[in-house]
C-alpha cells in the first residue's frame, strides 16, 4: 500500500470521528490539516510531529486502568507508541500494549477511534540521543482486559506495569499535562 493510500484511510477515519468536546474538535482540525501538509506524518522522520497510537485499557468493572511507569517522564502513563509508517493505528495500539505490558488478551470496547489528542512532547534524551520538542498526533482506542492476568515490564521503556484505580490516577500521574487527558478518558469510558 502506498503512503498516499495509507494516509487516505487514516484521514477518512479521523474526518469521520465525532469530537467529544471543543478540545477534540480543535485537535481533529489540526490532525487533518497536518496530514494534508505532511505526507510523512506517519513517520518519526517528520521532526515537527507524527502519529502515535495509544491503548486505554480498563478492567471489566471499569474501576482500574492498565498503566506503565514511564522511564523518561517518571510518571504513570498509558501505553502506546509511534505509528512508524503504519496507518492501522488500532493494530499499533494493540501491539504497543502487548510490547509494554505483556498483555495480549484484550477486547476492543469501542468500534473505531475512542479519543484523539494532539500532545506536545518535550525535549528529552532517549537511548543516549537528544530528541527535539515535537507533536504527537495521538489516536486512542478503548480496550477491556482481565486485571488478574500476568504482566511484564519492558525495561527499556518502563520500570513498572500495573492496574491503577481510577480514583488514584490523579495522584499516581505526576505529568501534569496528562492529568486532564486521563480524566477525560475516564469520563468518556463510563458509557462503555
Amino acid at each position: 500500500m502506498t503512503e498516499r493510500c495509507k494516509m487516505e484511510k487514516l484521514y477518512k477515519q479521523i474526518k469521520e470521528y465525532t469530537p467529544y468536546n471543543r478540545q477534540e474538535a480543535a485537535d481533529k482540525a489540526l490532525m487533518l490539516a497536518f496530514m494534508e501538509r505532511n505526507p510523512d506524518a506517519l513517520h518519526r522522520d517528520n521532526l515537527a510531529g507524527h502519529f502515535a497510537a495509544t491503548a486505554w485499557v480498563v478492567n471489566k468493572n471499569r474501576t482500574k486502568v492498565l498503566m506503565v511507569y514511564h522511564n523518561i517522564y517518571k510518571s504513570w502513563s498509558w501505553a502506546g507508541g509511534h505509528a512508524d509508517g503504519e496507518s492501522d493505528l488500532l493494530a499499533v495500539a494493540h501491539r504497543e500494549i502487548t510490547e509494554e505490558t505483556g498483555l495480549s488478551d484484550m477486547k476492543l470496547l469501542c468500534d473505531g477511534i475512542f479519543a484523539i489528542n494532539v500532545l506536545t512532547v518535550e525535549r528529552h534524551i532517549k537511548k543516549g540521543r537528544p530528541v527535539a520538542c515535537h507533536l504527537h498526533l495521538d489516536v486512542e482506542y478503548l480496550f477491556e482486559a482481565d486485571d488478574s492476568l500476568p504482566l511484564k515490564i519492558k525495561q527499556d521503556e518502563n520500570s513498572a506495569v500495573g492496574w491503577v484505580n481510577i480514583e488514584d490516577i490523579d495522584t499516581a500521574v505526576t505529568e501534569e499535562k496528562m492529568k486532564p487527558v486521563y480524566a477525560l478518558l475516564c469520563e468518556k469510558m463510563k458509557k462503555y
